[in-house]
């Protein structure tokens, strides 16, 4: 940790160096966009590269005045992997492998999207046993990311009863889950089952009736896991009013899925541009919003979009068991060469949503394939929501905004 006082002497060329070492290189410049005395004074701080609150390599750059934040930096790239330039070398099925491993909480969201790119690009149509299969995957993996989301709270109430025993339960109910999941694809998290026009095999007999008695499980064991943002009374007072986010400041980063709908913006590609089987499920399908956008609007907007994905997985499964046996993909040749052209489709991921711009140019590789994540644009808004904040609100705000730093880093 650096510090300095605004008006303070210039330090030597050795300090400099020092903490240069120490920061990273940041403690000389001033922070960018940010002129005047006013943001020279304070401490600054690097936290990082890691923190408790997030899922993968973060670091932040803050300055304090006392304990509260003047000026906040999130530096990302500690996970860049280079997968979008990795695309342009692997042919339409391999990059199904790449792209899961982005978004570990939603990997098959992610190969969904790259799949439903090629195969409107390729005018490929997919059998509709395979749309349905698709459709409850993809909420069964919703469900799966918002039960780790809703398993972390602050670290000055994890240990008490209440909140002990609603962690549990949030673990419990996503293992059941995760069995449903790897009996039918065989991986716990990059799931590889979709395939360029379908997937990769048929569902087990049986299994729509085991993956609907997995969310009956999660079901009751929601009043439990929703004790602590309903009722717990130090949670609720640690996350109210902290870290809101208005409707202008969604527009303005790009902000999507439920921590856009805490702020009041109701929108949902599944419900608005539905896609899969989504318009048969469009009864069962509500959009939950809330109004302060602050962190405890997001967790119980969360909390809500978990039941209505319980709903939408128990429907697509009862759906899916009435189809006849039938095909799960649609044939294609051994080598897939996408017509030239370029299409953009994006889809409601569980933190929000994921854009896929595709360029081919002919060949069996993409010439572009340009992911749009959601935890990219959801990071960004701390550069707003954090200055004003005491540091006691970082871990909530960081909690709350429901981002995967694979997902930011690619």
């Amino acid at each position: 940790m650096v510090g300095w006082l605004s008006g303070a002497r210039k330090p030597s060329p050795v300090a400099e160096r020092r903490a240069e070492a120490v920061t990273g290189g940041w403690a000389a410049p001033r922070p960018p966009g940010r002129a005047g005395a006013a943001h020279d004074a304070g401490i600054l701080i690097d936290l990082g590269e890691a923190h408790p609150s997030g899922h993968g390599m973060l670091r932040l750059r803050l300055r304090l005045e006392a304990d509260r934040i003047t000026y906040a930096e999130p530096v990302i790239g500690f996970m860049h992997r280079g997968a979008e330039k990795l695309f342009e070398v692997r042919d339409f099925r391999q990059i199904i492998m790449l792209a899961n491993r982005h978004d570990w909480l939603g990997a098959f969201t992610s190969e969904l999207g790259v799949a439903l790119a090629a195969e409107r690009l390729a005018g490929i149509d997919v059998p509709v046993r395979a749309v349905w299969a698709r459709t409850l995957l993809a909420e069964l993996n919703r469900i799966l990311s918002h039960l780790a989301f809703l398993s972390s709270y602050p670290p000055e109430i994890a240990g008490r009863p209440g909140v002990t025993d609603a962690a549990r339960s949030a673990f419990t109910a996503r293992e059941t889950i995760q069995a449903a999941m790897e009996e039918i694809s065989g991986g716990r998290m990059h799931y590889m089952f979709t395939r360029i026009g379908g997937i990769k095999e048929d569902i087990p007999a049986g299994w729509a009736g085991r993956a609907q008695a997995a969310v009956a499980s999660v079901r009751s064991h929601l009043p439990a896991i929703g004790t602590v943002v309903r009722e717990d009374a130090v949670f609720r007072e640690r996350t109210s009013g902290t870290g809101a986010i208005s409707a202008g400041q969604v527009s303005q980063f790009g902000i999507s899925g439920p921590a856009a709908r805490a702020s009041g913006v109701d929108f949902d590609l599944r419900r608005d541009e539905p896609y899969l089987a989504y318009p048969d499920l469009a009864g069962t399908l509500r959009v939950v919003t809330g109004s302060r956008g602050d962190c405890l609007a997001r967790f119980e907007c969360l909390l809500g979009q978990l039941e209505v994905s319980l709903d939408l997985a128990d429907a697509a499964a009862t759906g899916l068991a009435r189809l006849p046996h039938g095909p799960v993909a649609a044939r294609l040749p051994k080598v897939l060469k996408v017509p030239e052209g370029e299409v953009y489709v994006w889809i409601e991921g569980p933190l929000g949503l994921n854009g896929y711009y595709l360029v081919s140019r002919g060949g069996k590789t993409p010439w572009r394939l340009k992911l749009r994540t959601a935890s990219f644009s959801n990071l960004q808004v701390l550069t707003e929501i954090l200055v004003g904040a005491r540091v006691s609100e970082l871990v909530p705000i960081l909690g709350s905004l429901f981002f995967v730093v694979g997902d930011v880093d690619r």
